[in-house]
């Protein structure tokens, strides 16, 4: 799997412009999109204007994602509002200011208002948008696995390029600047590289399902969902930056082998295997304290398994992560409910503020946040 940088920023000045909407260029990669959510907004063919949806969603769309161009290389951004672009925060990485390119060849100065390193997501404030640009809304619910999507942005300098696919995948765990992995992630297989990063996954019908994160294997690319850029953008806009719960332990998935080792009966839920020291988690949860063999591997046992939170089920730390990721804040109670000892109870957990990314350099991924 590319980590976050794959798409990162470009460091050469960018070529003319090169759309690829429209003609054999891009109808020739309309090979394996997936079934069409309406015949409205998702069909594939021709639309009642006699242009292929794709065409559209690019006239519709393309005024609106940008070239940002910072210090330490480039990538692409979309308007969010109408002065505010999103983009990556690998893309401004500790730039101050960065310089935007708009559809028609326009520069505009930027004044980056804020960074998330754990989301990956940063804001830039422009004055005086081009005429032509309008914001692009979220999708006001996460797009089915399926979903036919493009990718709209810069790659390698070909500024307004577009590829399309499919929403393959929903609720990933990918790699951030911050350290921790950014939950909630949609996978992708259209096309992206580097140059794409920041820019926006777009429905057929002109919402934003994702902002670009990462990309560079072979029909895989991800990006961070809407859902988690309505709780992180507002914030950064408001205020410079987003403060995300903290519970500083490490969880993993609950397979067959560690059920066994654990007693458990039933493979569910995530078993805490250690905490950070002087986190939230310590002296409140319980982690493993030995390593058993099963069937030839060497599985934790001994700590706490969370099944629910809130009364929502938890399968995986993918689930775990994305709850508190999309429905908590630092500071909020929340109720776990643990496998502990064979018996099952309920744990009161106050939530705390995640550290500094540069608390996590050279440690393991604390899955839980």
């Amino acid at each position: 799997m590319a980590g976050w940088s794959d798409t990162g920023c470009m460091a050469h000045e960018p070529s003319r412009r090169a759309v690829l909407a429209g003609g054999a260029a891009l109808l020739g990669g309309l090979a394996g999109c997936g079934a069409p959510q309406s015949e409205s907004s998702n069909a594939v063919g021709n639309t009642a204007s006699g242009e292929s949806p794709y065409t559209e969603v690019y006239r519709e769309t393309v005024d609106s994602v940008v070239l940002v161009r910072a210090d330490s290389g480039q990538g692409t951004g979309f308007l969010y509002n109408d002065s505010h672009i999103v983009t990556n925060a690998h893309v401004v990485g500790d730039s101050d200011t960065v310089n935007v390119r708009f559809r028609e060849g326009q520069w505009r100065g930027g004044t980056v208002r804020g960074r998330d390193p754990y989301a990956d997501l940063a804001v830039v404030r422009v004055e005086g948008m081009p005429d032509a640009t309008e914001a692009l809304p979220l999708v006001p619910e996460e797009a089915a696995i399926g979903t036919e999507v493009v990718a709209i942005g810069n790659p390698f300098s070909l500024e307004g390029s577009v590829t399309s696919g499919i929403v393959s995948g929903k609720n990933r765990l990918i790699p951030s600047p911050g350290g921790l992995r950014i939950p909630d992630a949609v996978q992708t297989d259209a096309a992206v590289n580097p140059g794409n990063s920041g820019g926006p996954l777009v429905t057929l019908d002109g919402r934003v399902a994702a902002v670009i994160n990462s990309g560079g294997a072979e029909n895989i690319a991800f990006g961070i969902s809407a859902a988690l850029t309505r709780r992180v953008v507002p914030s950064i806009i408001e205020t410079g930056a987003y403060s995300h719960y903290y519970v500083g332990a490490t969880f993993t998935n609950v397979t067959p082998a560690v059920a066994a080792a654990n007693d458990i009966k039933t493979p569910r839920g995530v078993l805490l295997v250690q905490y950070r020291p002087e986190s939230p988690a310590e002296g409140v949860l319980r982690p493993c304290n030995r390593l058993a063999a099963v069937d030839g591997q060497r599985v934790p046992v001994g700590g706490d398994v969370i099944v629910s939170v809130d009364g929502t089920e938890v399968r995986t730390p993918e689930d775990f992560r994305s709850y508190l990721a999309l429905n908590t804040s630092p500071g909020d109670a929340v109720t776990f409910e643990v496998l502990r000892d064979g018996e099952v109870g309920e744990i009161e957990f106050e939530l705390g503020e995640r550290p500094p990314p540069s608390v996590f350099q050279n440690t393991v991924d604390m899955e839980g946040g």
